[in-house]
């Protein structure tokens, strides 16, 4: 046993945990989808056109098929330098209360080699903070928003997470 016994793994996560930054990189229109575009950012890392672009081709193809899905037309797309690879997570709100997410991952700076992620792989800790960030924008600002549809939806497009997250 290591010398944290039976939680080893887990003390050492928590010794190379650090924070990683996020960026929102504006809104789209995409595939009938109003799409918020994110970039979260390794130390040494970071998300410009070269990798947004072909992370915004794979989310384009999928989002195609979201009303076949049930979706709403909101989405929010994850670009993730990160340390160990490169991650591009499509999100998507559908009906009944429901979000679709597709994950694609990759070898560090090789977007061309981007492909989906295997069965049940879910957020990591710094994209999940930016998806909590996200659902309590949708039901801040959609749910529980009052006024027409265009305003609400607008508020929503309007708040994004910015900064480090843990």
């Amino acid at each position: 046993m290591s010398e944290h016994g039976e939680w080893g793994a887990v003390m050492a996560l928590a010794e190379g945990h650090h924070a990683r930054t996020v960026r929102a990189l504006g809104v789209r229109e995409m595939s009938g989808h109003l799409l918020k575009v994110y970039g979260i950012e390794a130390p040494g890392r970071t998300v410009g056109e070269a990798e947004a672009g072909p992370a915004l081709a794979l989310a384009a193809d999928h989002l195609a098929l979201g009303r076949h899905r049930g979706s709403l037309g909101l989405a929010v797309l994850l670009v993730h330098a990160g340390a160990d690879g490169d991650y591009v997570l499509a999100h998507s709100w559908i009906e009944g209360h429901m979000s679709d997410l597709a994950v694609w991952t990759g070898p560090a700076g090789r977007p061309a080699e981007l492909r989906p992620g295997r069965a049940g792989l879910a957020p990591c800790v710094w994209e999940a903070a930016v998806l909590a960030h996200e659902r309590e924008a949708f039901v801040r600002h959609l749910l529980d928003g009052t006024g027409p549809a265009p305003a609400r939806v607008a508020a929503w497009a309007a708040d994004t997470l910015e900064g480090e997250v843990r």
